[in-house]
């Protein structure tokens, strides 16, 4: 039923004057879905504090509540048409009195991390692009239909969701920037293994996929015979997940993508992480687990590189930077970055390998094949490493599949399998080996992945064999015309 609804969505923002792209489609769709979800939430709230003879403070003022503007009610459960604002109506009331009133909140607010300030924040980077009232309308009426009431029902919109972003990300205009494979994010938590009270940190947090996973994968992380505790609900929930980014746009959806995954207030700053200087950084700041995919071949302006202390415009090596001074000593990161970091010889490339070794245990580098991601170009590694020990050895994986990845054959956990196999024990294989840190060039401290154990391709054969086989061929047609010839 709700993969119908948003299918309809998108065939009435198709329609709108004012949405021209799969991007204006999640964003618009994302705003109204966000204010259904608050709807809900804020019922849920109320029945918990009747229950428990508590009185319940709505955060929306009565006037601007779902059941009043976007969906009334008559006495039989059915919309309201009489009460139910439309066309110009409804635009005017959206754009000129909602959004102004909800973008308050981030003023208001106590503390980034509420529900309120969210609001706030959303609301103020957000323009309703739907033009036509009408238009509005339908699409309000389409989303009503939607509850997230029950596990069940978010559980299903999260994936749905998910498919949206990942349509927005095959729609090009650095779809990447949205989009992360997830078996491949899943892999990378399993590796690095986050627990309950690591503080989980994504700096570049996008559509938010590395943080939606890491929840999946700790509320799993006790095993099917043992449930979270209270405490750990709470941890999870508001001690745990950590992100910061740029865009609008990534910002919301990435806010709501989290939200849909079970994630009540989720802790997204809306800012540029480039923006701190290092130095900045204290102890209270760093996290345990960094879990990251740095936009890659971005330019970054003068001021901003004065923020770092090995000067680049290249934003993935300033981000690299960023991880590895905001990480605890101890903690853990997987970082996905272009396999060109390996081997570049620019002076800021090889100054940010030298400290990476230094300062981190490089353990296990997993380099990817093209096609990985979808509609971008580049290749990509995979850098894991923990903070607080000079690197010895470097387990390196490389990802050899029998087949092209792209749109319609992505890469699957299946295809990664056998990395994680291995990567337990760092054990060689065709397509696995270690390099020592000493053996490597002290000058360039190049990294690139070059595997020894790969069979050779089968040796090219003789001139004299395929001239030969030539001739045998051009016997057997010769045959075959001349009794064709004896039939006619």
């Amino acid at each position: 039923m709700f993969e119908q609804t948003f299918k309809n969505i998108d065939d009435i923002l198709h329609k709108d004057a004012g949405c021209g792209s799969e991007l204006d489609y999640v964003e618009q769709t994302s705003w109204v879905l966000f204010l259904k979800y608050l709807d809900d939430l804020e019922k849920d709230k109320q029945t918990a504090a009747e229950l428990t003879g508590k009185t319940y403070t709505p955060i929306i003022a009565p006037e601007f509540q779902w059941n009043k503007w976007a969906a009334p009610k008559g006495a039989d459960g059915k919309l309201d048409h009489h009460c139910a604002l439309t066309g110009d109506d409804l635009s005017d009331f959206v754009n000129i009195q909602l959004f102004p009133y909800l973008k308050k909140f981030k003023v208001d607010a106590e503390s980034a991390n509420t529900i309120e300030y969210k609001i706030g924040e959303i609301f103020s980077e957000l323009k309703n692009r739907v033009q036509s009232g009408y238009n509005l309308r339908e699409v309000i009426n389409r989303i009503d239909e939607l509850r997230f009431r029950t596990h069940a029902e978010k559980h299903e919109m999260s994936h749905l969701y998910e498919d949206k972003i990942k349509n927005m990300g095959n729609a090009g205009r650095n779809g990447g920037e949205y989009y992360t494979p997830r078996p491949l994010i899943k892999t990378i938590i399993k590796v690095v293994a986050p627990q309950i009270g690591d503080k989980i940190y994504d700096g570049a947090v996008g559509s938010a996929g590395f943080l939606c996973e890491a929840f999946e994968y700790l509320k799993h992380s006790k095993g099917k015979h043992e449930h979270l505790t209270s405490k750990d609900t709470e941890t999870l929930q508001k001690r745990t997940f950590y992100g910061k980014e740029k865009k609008s746009l990534a910002y919301i959806i990435g806010i709501m993508n989290m939200i849909l995954h079970g994630v009540e207030a989720p802790n997204i700053i809306h800012t540029n992480t480039l923006a701190e200087n290092l130095a900045d950084i204290q102890e209270k700041d760093r996290y345990d687990v960094v879990l990251a995919n740095p936009p890659f071949g971005g330019k970054e302006r003068a001021e901003v590189q004065q923020n770092f202390p090995i000067k680049t415009g290249e934003t993935a090596s300033l981000f690299l930077q960023h991880f590895i001074k905001i990480l605890k000593a101890g903690g853990k990161a997987g970082v996905v970055i272009k396999n060109t970091f390996l081997s570049n010889t620019d002076n800021a490339s090889i100054s940010l390998r030298k400290l990476l070794l230094q300062n981190c245990n490089l353990h296990t580098v997993l380099d990817l094949p093209g096609g990985t991601f979808t509609g971008a170009g580049v290749k990509t590694v995979v850098l894991f490493f923990e903070k607080g020990m000079a690197t010895q050895k470097v387990w390196f994986y490389q990802l050899n599949l029998d087949r092209n990845l792209g749109k319609g054959n992505p890469l699957n956990e299946n295809d990664l399998a056998d990395f994680v196999e291995l990567q337990k024990t760092k054990a060689e294989s065709e397509n696995s080996w270690t390099v020592d840190v000493q053996h490597i060039d002290q000058t360039t401290f190049d990294l690139s992945a070059k595997n020894p154990n790969k069979k050779e391709a089968t040796a090219l054969r003789s001139p004299q064999e395929i001239l030969e086989e030539m001739k045998a061929l051009d016997e057997e047609s010769a045959d075959i015309l001349n009794s064709i010839l004896e039939l006619i």
